[in-house]
């Protein structure tokens, strides 16, 4: 892979970090200064279940990050790009897609079909 190339997808990863960053910061902030005197019992239900949905989506964010964290990881041992299941490229619309990918396209899909057949 190009250089230009990996300083871009560095790039690329580095804002998707701190966009998480900053939901997850928002969401702290948003989460503590909630008043959690809410007498209406349909309102708190409300309320509830956002927070419910909120935190399950920074859950999602957390594993993200880790991808990312390990995609950064790869791109400065020189191992970005690389699929860890055959050696081959990843094709660069396949990491234009999602940046923190590991396998290539035919390599996960084997990988998806083989956990399909064990989830029978």
């Amino acid at each position: 892979m190009e250089e230009k190339d990996l300083l871009r997808f560095k790039e690329r990863l580095e804002d998707m970090k701190s966009e998480i960053n900053t939901d997850v910061e928002q969401t702290l902030t948003d989460m503590t200064s909630q008043n959690g005197n809410i007498p209406d019992p349909n309102d708190r239900a409300t309320v509830e279940s956002d927070r419910s949905f909120e935190l399950r989506i920074r859950g999602r964010e957390r594993r993200l990050m880790e991808k990312i964290e390990e995609a950064l990881s790869r791109i400065e041992d020189g191992s970005y790009g690389v699929c860890a299941g055959c050696g081959e490229d990843i094709a660069l619309k396949r990491l234009e897609a999602r940046p923190v990918a590991k396998f290539c396209i035919d390599c996960k899909t084997s990988q998806e079909q083989r956990e399909k057949e064990q989830g029978r």
